[in-house]
């Protein structure tokens, strides 16, 4: 009965009436035994002992992170770091699984970023979707087949691939499915889900390479391919110039294509 664990809050057993706790930062007794399970696990053997993961997760970063759970998915950094530990070929070696993760595991993002893309504490993401500044082209003689630019966008509030919750990532295609049809005539199209698609269907978006697969090792140490093939889908527009993959990697992986070398007007 009623030992003291550090900070953490004492227990009195009252025989077969049940617990009385004091939980504090924890909600139900439940929660309580899960957190202190994640806080007692040990330091993980990294594999990948080159990783940008292997320099920055210390012993002391772990004891002081790995208990956390984020709010929007209930990611942890067992769950960031899994390929790295997994694998030993990874030179990165992290993902978040929210946008929670890279507030509250600060200490292993922020270095492992600012290390990966050179950058300073301090600096900040610029975007520039202005097309008139494209100057210049691919030259017409070029041997070019094709050419695609593409984004990937996120909806807050909605985890991220690797930590998204099975009703999330749901949300995220319905939400997608709605506003495809809202689209102007030249994007207007149809919207392919893989769960329950036709074979005709799925032999057309493979023959024209706009089909994803499950199946990468990685992708599935890292999460991504929970629930696999559910809330997933591609959506592509009349012309097949203008195409959304949902849930794969990205929640929205906005994709502009055609033929030819033209990059400004595929921008």
């Amino acid at each position: 009965q009623g030992g003291q664990c550090g900070q953490r809050p004492s227990c009195q057993f009252q025989g077969s009436s049940g617990i009385n706790a004091e939980y504090g930062e924890f909600q139900t007794f439940e929660h309580y035994l899960i957190q202190i399970n994640l806080r007692m696990a040990a330091f993980p053997k990294i594999k990948s002992t080159h990783s940008l993961v292997a320099k920055h997760v210390t012993k002391e970063k772990w004891d002081k992170l790995s208990g956390i759970e984020t709010k929007t998915s209930g990611f942890t950094l067992a769950k960031a770091i899994a390929c790295a530990v997994q694998f030993d070929n990874q030179h990165c070696g992290i993902y978040a699984g929210d946008m929670d993760s890279y507030e509250d595991f600060a200490d292993v993002f922020d270095p492992i970023i600012q290390e990966y893309h050179g950058i300073s504490a301090d600096a900040k993401h610029t975007s520039d979707m202005d097309s008139t500044k494209i100057k210049g082209n691919v030259h017409p003689d070029a041997p070019v087949k094709s050419t695609r630019i593409r984004v990937g966008r996120s909806i807050d509030g909605f985890g991220l691939s690797p930590g998204i919750t099975k009703e999330q990532r749901i949300g995220v295609e319905k939400l997608f499915s709605s506003a495809c049809k809202k689209f102007p005539e030249e994007l207007a199209g149809e919207y392919y889900p893989l769960t329950g698609m036709d074979e005709k269907v799925r032999q057309q978006l493979v023959d024209d390479h706009f089909l994803f697969m499950s199946g990468d090792p990685n992708l599935k140490v890292a999460g991504m391919e929970r629930d696999w093939p559910e809330g997933r889908g591609i959506f592509h527009n009349k012309e097949k110039t203008f195409l959304v993959w949902v849930n794969e990697e990205d929640q929205l992986r906005i994709i502009s294509m055609e033929k030819g070398g033209d990059v400004k007007g595929v921008f």
